[in-house]
């Protein structure tokens, strides 16, 4: 297990989040290699969709780029398998929207992923009230469902989310759509002492965390922190320059650099 792995170590997990196909599917597969040899931990690896209700403006963007370059779930898929015969070792996990993934069909898209190399999928859209014919597909399959728990979550909510989520959970800190945010609400320190209090699994927090000083702070709360709107932002600035694969590597290294040791 990768959290536990790192929590020996003294280290907790840098997520960094990837809208595939931006700028292209190609450089999507560059940019999650160079991410593992810069320090990252899982990859999340979002799916395009054209109603994407949980992406705050940044990752919208770059959602409506790779669709225009031609990405979808099942190029999605290829690029996760292109990935693995490169030899990446990371876990992956697939941030998707329902829609895709129910035209696919349940069935094949479990056995898909995991035959292309996923270990999870992140479906922002899929309360868990609605989330059992997803959940009996891929649970016996060993792809892990991830599951949210956001600031407003009540305690009985939490420890059926914490019940029900496969590989972390997935704590939303701020309400609202992703994008970086100039500090950390002060609340998110009782948000997860509240959630350790109901579950040992790994506990990862997204949504709003964009400097190395916060993952710093997250780090010393969590077992993993993901950062997606700051590294979107980073390759739209970087499209079509021959340095984009090493100004992303260099924040990646950035970010991790304080989660390395936690005293």
């Amino acid at each position: 297990m990768t959290f536990a792995r790192l929590r020996e170590r003294g280290e907790r997990a840098l997520m960094p989040y990837f809208t595939a196909g931006d700028p292209s599917l190609a450089e999507t597969r560059r940019l999650v290699m160079a991410a593992e040899r810069a320090g990252a931990d899982v990859v999340e690896l979002g799916v395009p969709f054209s109603d994407p209700i949980a992406d705050g403006p940044v990752v919208q963007r770059a959602g409506t780029r790779a669709l225009a370059a031609g990405a979808s779930l099942p190029r999605v898929l290829e690029l996760v398998a292109g990935l693995r015969a490169d030899g990446l070792k990371l876990p992956i996990a697939l941030m998707t929207y329902y829609n895709p993934v129910l035209a696919f069909g349940l069935k094949s898209f479990t056995r898909t992923a995991l035959d292309a190399g996923a270990d999870g999928v992140i479906v922002p859209d899929l309360p868990y009230e609605e989330a059992d014919p997803l959940r009996e597909e891929a649970e016996p399959a060993g792809l892990d469902l991830v599951q949210f728990v956001a600031p407003t979550s009540t305690p009985a909510r939490v420890k059926v989310i914490a019940r029900l989520s496969r590989g972390f959970i997935y704590v939303v800190s701020v309400l609202g759509i992703t994008g970086e945010r100039r500090q950390l609400p002060p609340e998110l320190d009782a948000q997860i002492r509240t959630l350790r209090l109901v579950t040992t699994k790994p506990v990862c927090v997204g949504f709003g965390v964009s400097t190395p000083e916060q993952v710093a702070a997250v780090g010393k709360l969590a077992d993993g922190v993901i950062v997606g709107s700051a590294i979107v932002r980073l390759i739209e600035r970087h499209t079509g320059d021959p340095a984009l694969i090493d100004e992303v590597a260099k924040f990646i290294a950035a970010l991790k650099a304080p989660l390395r040791i936690q005293t």
